[in-house]
């Protein structure tokens, strides 16, 4: 059983068993690892059969092949879906009305407009003004959103200058902070249009979130557009929400430290992680947001408030917002952390994964299978905090990382 996850995980041996051994016995030998090895194979199971395929004889590019038809199928049900819902026919602003009134969690905790315009205009995005045709800072300011002008910055200038504008955030306090929901903007211009035809070509994606501004850009796409491009745009939007939810509640929970600046810095290039350990990795931030999302009731107030509730520890589903939209992409649910081994390596289920690789049309032997990998960690790690014991020392870690003395706000 150790051996199939390890494969399906790609992970470090013989680290990988001995602290999957360490986590066994924390556990009371709770056999956490056999149980979701059984799940794996019973979904993954169904899921061909779903696809028409022979659970004992697929291959992994027959599987391969079979995800992205299924995958080019649905993204026309879904573009049909959005583009009937708000009655517009571009993709990209289908999309954005989707990620507005979805019904999922938006607040967050996000540096203010004005102090985000104070850090710009200290950084001045020469190549963005120039590419967007304006001749002063100020008028930029006015007739752009700030989200959209931080987007065009971060892939127009130089990266001393990404460089220079991060380094201001260490100065940053949780009083440039406010709670409001998550901005989605879709900016359309023509000279928006021409910076996305240079930009989406070369970095092969046109979402961009930015965890400090609580944001998610969405570029416009190009004329050519590649296939389930739809899709792609939505779920890593979708991603990216959950990564903004995440990373406000982190700050919330530090914004008393006095390091605050050094930790938005951390939030904005990285993960946040304790130092706590399970598996030889550092637990994520993400890790623990998506435990007390799932168990609601094991929220410890004790340790959490006043600084953030339980409702601030959400982490919605990808799969089921898709099937909300549209309900014949219900194939999906479920399938975010389930791979199929193929000669030992993983084929992966995960939609981020199949859209990914469908869009940029790459074949079997470059597949990608990182986020059903990470998803499938999440999975492992989910089993094992469960359990108290193993709970409390991650919670200890926590709590230790969290005294300080208060900042000067």
């Amino acid at each position: 059983m150790t051996r199939i996850l390890s494969e399906l995980l790609g992970a470090n041996e013989p680290v990988f068993r001995q602290g999957l051994s360490k986590l066994e016995q924390a556990s009371g030998h709770s056999s956490a690892d056999v149980r979701l090895t059984a799940e794996l194979a019973q979904g993954t199971k169904a899921k061909l059969q779903q696809l028409g395929l022979d659970p004992h004889d697929t291959t992994g590019p027959e599987l391969y092949a079979a995800l992205e038809a299924r995958l080019k199928t649905d993204d026309k049900r879904l573009v049909a879906a959005l583009q009937t819902a708000s009655q517009n026919q571009d993709i990209v602003a289908s999309v954005a009305h989707a990620l507005r009134t979805v019904p999922i969690p938006r607040s967050c905790f996000a540096l203010k407009a004005t102090v985000a315009r104070k850090l710009l205009k200290k950084s001045l995005p020469k190549k963005a003004m120039k590419q967007l045709g304006y001749r002063s800072f100020e008028s930029m300011l006015k007739h752009e959103p700030i989200a959209s002008l931080y987007a065009a910055a971060w892939l127009l200038e130089s990266a001393s200058w990404r460089k220079n504008l991060v380094e201001q955030y260490k100065r940053l306090r949780a009083s440039d902070f406010e709670s409001r929901d998550i901005i989605v903007a879709s900016p359309s211009s023509v000279r928006w249009q021409e910076l996305a035809e240079k930009v989406v070509a070369e970095k092969k994606h046109n979402v961009l979130g930015f965890k400090e501004l609580g944001a998610v850009v969405l570029l416009p796409l190009p004329e050519n557009q590649p296939p389930t491009v739809t899709t792609a745009t939505l779920i890593l939007a979708l991603q990216s929400m959950n990564e903004i939810r995440a990373a406000s509640t982190f700050l919330k929970l530090c914004q008393v430290k006095p390091d605050f600046g050094a930790i938005v810095q951390t939030v904005v290039t990285d993960e946040a992680e304790l130092s706590a350990e399970l598996l030889d990795h550092p637990v994520s931030w993400q890790l623990i947001q998506r435990y007390y999302a799932r168990f609601k009731d094991a929220f410890k107030s004790e340790i959490f408030e006043p600084h953030i509730q339980a409702e601030d520890l959400t982490w919605h589903s990808i799969e089921l917002v898709l099937e909300h939209l549209e309900p014949s992409l219900a194939f999906w649910r479920g399938t975010q952390h389930l791979s199929l081994l193929h000669n030992h390596e993983p084929v992966s289920f995960n939609i981020i994964d199949v859209a990914l690789a469908c869009c940029n049309q790459l074949p079997y032997k470059n597949r990608i299978v990182h986020y059903g990998q990470a998803s499938l960690w999440h999975e492992l790690l989910l089993k094992y905090i469960g359990h108290e014991s193993v709970e409390q020392t991650v919670l200890s870690q926590l709590q230790s990382q969290l005294v300080a003395e208060p900042a000067l706000i």
